[in-house]
Parts: structure tokens; C-alpha cells; sequence
């Protein structure tokens, strides 16, 4: 199992909008700061706008920041917002239903959603805060990378 770059690409920005709550952060900072894309992340920022998990600020001066306190943003439902596709084999994909010959008896496929299902409750258990906490370490790295953060 492997996270797409988009939902790897939108927790660090979450991570790095949760560090600088105190003001409006652009989405070239964001680029510098991680040295990705600025494309990639113009297409998490607007999908996350839409799900309000970030405000976005228009205009001369604007930004985005937060659109919801840490605490409230579950890693989980991040997750599964942002990956399209997270069947780990084709039988959990309904429109490959009873292709597979031993589908009907197949333990493998109670092991892998089992499996599936213990990874999503162990992200349920963490929100953006959680992910913050070691918040002095976090800022002074990017520091160390950035002179202009």
C-alpha cells in the first residue's frame, strides 16, 4: 500500500498552513518550503477549499490558512478524501466483482480488508494537532531550509 503523491502532498500542507495559523501562506511559499510542484499543489489547495479544510484568501496580499482548527481535521477522512483508489486487490473494486475464480472462498480477501480497515482506524485516531505536536522541531527545519520562511 502506497499513499499517491496528492494525499502526501496535501498533509504536508496541512502541516505546514497548521505551523503558520498566525497568518495568510501562499501556495509558492508552500512550493519553496517542500521543493514540490507548485501545479501539484494549486490542485490540492483547491480541492481542500472546497471541502472547507482550507480558507482561501484572493487578491493582493492573500493567502490560505486553515479553514478549520487542528484538532478537527482527522488524518483519516484526509485520507480518504484524497485517494481515488485504495483496493488493495481487485475483488474490492465492485466492478471487478467475480472475476477472481476463488473470490467466493478466499480468505486473503478477509485478511487484506481486515488489514485495510485496522490502517483507516488507526488515521481516525489522529488529527492535524496530533501531527503538529513536535511543532518547535517542524518550524526550525524549515527554517534551516528556507531563509525567507
Amino acid at each position: 500500500m502506497r499513499l499517491t503523491h496528492f494525499t502526501d502532498y496535501t498533509l504536508r500542507v496541512l502541516i505546514y498552513l497548521g505551523l503558520h495559523q498566525d497568518r495568510l501562506v501562499t501556495i509558492d511559499e508552500i512550493a519553496n518550503a517542500y521543493e514540490i510542484s507548485r501545479n501539484h499543489l494549486m490542485k490540492i489547495v483547491h480541492h481542500q477549499a472546497r471541502t472547507g479544510v482550507i480558507e482561501t484568501v484572493r487578491g493582493k496580499g492573500g493567502g490560505m490558512r486553515l479553514g478549520r482548527v487542528p484538532s478537527e481535521i482527522g488524518i483519516g477522512k484526509i485520507v480518504r478524501d484524497t485517494e481515488q483508489d485504495m483496493a488493495l486487490v481487485a475483488c474490492f473494486d465492485p466492478a471487478h466483482h467475480g472475476e477472481c475464480r476463488i473470490e467466493s472462498a478466499c480468505f486473503l480477501r478477509h485478511a487484506l480488508m481486515e488489514a485495510s480497515n485496522a490502517f483507516y482506524r488507526t488515521l481516525d485516531s489522529y488529527s492535524l494537532a496530533d501531527l503538529l505536536k513536535p511543532q518547535a522541531q517542524l518550524s526550525s527545519l524549515f527554517s534551516q531550509s528556507s531563509p525567507s520562511v
